[in-house]
Protein backbone atom coordinates (compact mmCIF):
# COMPACT_ATOMS: atom_id res chain seq x y z
CA UNK A 1 0.00 0.00 0.00
CA UNK A 2 2.64 2.54 1.11
CA UNK A 3 4.78 1.46 -2.61
CA UNK A 4 0.91 2.57 -4.21
CA UNK A 5 0.84 6.47 -2.59
CA UNK A 6 4.41 7.05 -3.26
CA UNK A 7 3.88 5.66 -6.94
CA UNK A 8 0.79 8.40 -6.86
CA UNK A 9 2.86 11.22 -5.86
CA UNK A 10 5.20 10.75 -7.78
CA UNK A 11 3.15 10.71 -10.74
CA UNK A 12 1.34 13.78 -9.36
CA UNK A 13 4.76 15.55 -8.61
CA UNK A 14 5.55 14.67 -12.85
CA UNK A 15 2.33 16.19 -13.72
CA UNK A 16 2.71 19.28 -12.00
CA UNK A 17 6.42 19.59 -13.16
CA UNK A 18 5.77 19.02 -16.86
CA UNK A 19 3.29 20.96 -16.74
CA UNK A 20 5.25 23.71 -15.02
CA UNK A 21 7.80 23.19 -17.76
CA UNK A 22 5.06 23.40 -20.44
CA UNK A 23 3.79 27.16 -19.05
CA UNK A 24 7.65 28.58 -18.78
CA UNK A 25 7.97 27.35 -22.55
CA UNK A 26 4.78 29.04 -23.70
CA UNK A 27 5.28 32.40 -21.96
CA UNK A 28 7.10 35.10 -23.78
CA UNK A 29 9.22 37.64 -22.55
CA UNK A 30 7.35 40.82 -23.93
CA UNK A 31 10.67 43.37 -24.14
CA UNK A 32 12.24 40.69 -26.41
CA UNK A 33 9.39 39.99 -28.59
CA UNK A 34 8.07 43.70 -28.60
CA UNK A 35 11.34 45.20 -29.98
CA UNK A 36 13.52 44.91 -33.43
CA UNK A 37 16.32 43.13 -33.41
CA UNK A 38 19.60 44.57 -32.57
CA UNK A 39 21.44 43.09 -35.82
CA UNK A 40 18.81 45.11 -37.76
CA UNK A 41 20.52 48.29 -36.12
CA UNK A 42 23.02 50.99 -37.81
CA UNK A 43 26.43 50.46 -35.51
CA UNK A 44 25.83 53.98 -34.02
CA UNK A 45 22.79 52.05 -32.00
CA UNK A 46 24.97 49.01 -31.85
CA UNK A 47 27.63 50.60 -30.03
CA UNK A 48 25.38 52.81 -27.94
CA UNK A 49 25.12 51.86 -24.17
CA UNK A 50 21.99 49.75 -23.08
CA UNK A 51 19.33 52.49 -22.25
CA UNK A 52 20.00 53.96 -25.91
CA UNK A 53 19.44 50.91 -27.88
CA UNK A 54 16.41 50.07 -25.91
CA UNK A 55 15.20 53.38 -26.90
CA UNK A 56 15.78 53.30 -30.22
CA UNK A 57 14.16 49.94 -30.47
CA UNK A 58 11.09 50.85 -28.92
CA UNK A 59 10.93 53.68 -31.28
CA UNK A 60 11.07 51.28 -34.01
CA UNK A 61 8.43 49.14 -32.67
CA UNK A 62 6.35 51.63 -31.20
CA UNK A 63 6.48 54.91 -33.78
CA UNK A 64 3.05 55.76 -33.09
CA UNK A 65 3.55 56.19 -29.64
CA UNK A 66 6.15 57.95 -29.67
CA UNK A 67 5.26 60.36 -32.48
CA UNK A 68 2.43 61.42 -29.49
CA UNK A 69 5.07 63.39 -26.92
CA UNK A 70 7.16 66.02 -27.76
CA UNK A 71 11.00 66.36 -27.42
CA UNK A 72 12.25 68.95 -24.72
CA UNK A 73 16.40 69.27 -25.97
CA UNK A 74 15.65 71.83 -28.48
CA UNK A 75 15.35 69.37 -31.56
CA UNK A 76 12.87 71.80 -33.35
CA UNK A 77 14.66 73.51 -34.69
CA UNK A 78 15.90 70.86 -36.39
CA UNK A 79 12.69 70.27 -38.23
CA UNK A 80 11.74 67.76 -35.71
CA UNK A 81 7.87 67.18 -35.12
CA UNK A 82 8.33 65.07 -31.94
CA UNK A 83 10.27 62.51 -29.24
CA UNK A 84 9.88 59.96 -33.08
CA UNK A 85 11.70 62.55 -35.35
CA UNK A 86 14.96 61.69 -32.64
CA UNK A 87 15.17 58.21 -33.81
CA UNK A 88 13.13 57.60 -36.75
CA UNK A 89 14.10 59.63 -40.19
CA UNK A 90 10.39 60.06 -41.30
CA UNK A 91 11.63 60.32 -45.20
CA UNK A 92 12.79 57.03 -45.57
CA UNK A 93 11.82 55.57 -42.06
CA UNK A 94 15.56 55.09 -41.26
CA UNK A 95 17.59 55.82 -38.33
CA UNK A 96 17.87 59.03 -37.40
CA UNK A 97 21.66 59.38 -35.35
CA UNK A 98 20.36 62.93 -33.22
CA UNK A 99 19.28 60.57 -29.74
CA UNK A 100 22.36 58.31 -29.98
CA UNK A 101 24.22 61.19 -28.35
CA UNK A 102 21.25 63.65 -26.76
CA UNK A 103 19.96 62.15 -23.20
CA UNK A 104 17.14 63.96 -22.83
CA UNK A 105 15.67 62.56 -26.25
CA UNK A 106 16.21 58.94 -24.66
CA UNK A 107 15.11 59.80 -21.26
CA UNK A 108 11.71 60.72 -22.76
CA UNK A 109 12.02 57.42 -24.42
CA UNK A 110 12.48 55.62 -21.74
CA UNK A 111 9.70 57.16 -19.91
CA UNK A 112 7.36 56.84 -22.39
CA UNK A 113 7.84 52.87 -22.59
CA UNK A 114 8.33 52.26 -18.33
CA UNK A 115 4.70 54.74 -18.21
CA UNK A 116 2.94 53.25 -20.96
CA UNK A 117 4.09 49.25 -19.15
CA UNK A 118 2.74 50.69 -15.79
CA UNK A 119 -0.63 51.49 -18.01
CA UNK A 120 -0.70 55.25 -17.94
CA UNK A 121 -2.90 56.76 -20.75
CA UNK A 122 -1.08 59.07 -23.26
CA UNK A 123 -2.93 62.13 -21.68
CA UNK A 124 -1.48 60.86 -18.63
CA UNK A 125 2.08 60.66 -20.11
CA UNK A 126 1.84 63.67 -21.95
CA UNK A 127 1.64 65.46 -19.12
CA UNK A 128 4.68 63.94 -17.10
CA UNK A 129 6.36 64.33 -20.06
CA UNK A 130 5.80 68.12 -19.95
CA UNK A 131 6.17 68.82 -16.29
CA UNK A 132 9.53 66.46 -15.99
CA UNK A 133 11.42 68.17 -19.12
CA UNK A 134 9.71 71.48 -19.85
CA UNK A 135 12.67 73.56 -18.22
CA UNK A 136 15.08 71.84 -20.26
CA UNK A 137 14.13 73.84 -23.28
CA UNK A 138 11.63 74.68 -26.03
CA UNK A 139 9.65 71.41 -27.35
CA UNK A 140 8.77 70.27 -30.69
CA UNK A 141 5.67 71.11 -32.12
CA UNK A 142 3.64 68.15 -30.87
CA UNK A 143 -0.46 68.35 -30.71
CA UNK A 144 -1.70 67.15 -27.37
CA UNK A 145 -3.05 63.23 -27.52
CA UNK A 146 -6.66 62.90 -27.65
CA UNK A 147 -6.00 59.15 -26.18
Amino acid sequence: MNIHRLIIKLLALSVVLAFGLFISGCSSDKSKTEMSEESDMPDFVKDAPVRVKEAYQYAMDHPDELAKYPCYCGCGNMGHQSNLSCFIKPENFGYESHAAGCGICVDIAQDVMRLKGEGQSSPQIRNYVDAKYSAFGPSTDTPFPTE
